[in-house]
């Protein structure tokens, strides 16, 4: 399978985050860098040895003709790293991602449900299809997923607060690329005020190297 970011590559950037900071740290490792079960439990092994608190593995092929793994081998390929973990012995967290949202499945929301309980089944310790973000879908996602924690992705501001998402049932919440995008909006506003207007005002207000040091020594 192909992938914008090559596996040693993504080892690499995973094993420099773990040995710079403290807390620990999840791995959104893709699908597993392979496609059968024995090649993703060698990736799952490569990326638990960069010392991950927890990793992800999702059911996307990367393939426009076909999308998302059919079943049978998403379930396999979540037994893999499953068993991958377990004979580590590092309680490496796995969460399995069911991307029907992402891929544009026309039954989003069933699709979703229907490979999570499979991949519960089959040993993630955490659910998550990202894209879900209708309040009545989340409530009605984690409800049957129970009492598997459900991961919900905020990619935008939908109106649901933090506290909104744990009163559906939410157990955890991700923020993916939202805060690097959030950082190049403000690059690009900036950036465009100068090359097009000659000018330098969108830069009132922003943050110092005072208050940004502080913020990371918090």
């Amino acid at each position: 399978m192909d992938s914008a970011v090559a596996r040693d590559s993504m080892l690499a950037h995973v094993a420099d985050i773990v040995a710079a900071v403290d807390l620990p740290v999840n791995a959104d490792f893709k699908s597993g860098y392979a496609d059968g079960p024995e090649g993703v439990a060698e990736s799952v092994r490569l990326c638990i040895d960069t010392g991950v608190a927890g990793l992800s593995i999702e059911d996307s092929t990367e393939d426009d003709a076909r999308p998302l793994y059919e079943l049978p081998l998403a379930i396999e390929r979540i037994r893999a790293a499953r068993a991958a973990i377990d004979t580590s012995g590092t309680g490496v967290l796995l969460t399995a991602r069911a991307e029907c949202y992402l891929v544009g499945h026309a039954a989003p929301f069933k699709e979703a449900v229907r490979r999570l309980e499979a991949y519960a089944e089959a040993g993630a310790d955490v659910l998550f299809a990202p894209g879900i973000h209708q309040p009545e879908e989340i409530k009605a996602m984690t409800g049957a997923l129970a009492p598997k924690p459900v991961n919900v992705l905020v990619s935008r501001n939908t109106g649901l607060t933090v506290a909104d998402l744990a009163a559906l049932g939410v157990r955890r919440v991700s923020v993916g690329s939202t805060l690097a995008r959030a950082a190049w909006t403000g690059f690009m506003e900036v950036a465009k005020d100068i090359a097009a207007e000659g000018r330098f005002t969108s830069l009132d207000g922003i943050t110092s190297f005072a208050e940004i040091n502080a913020f990371f020594r918090g």
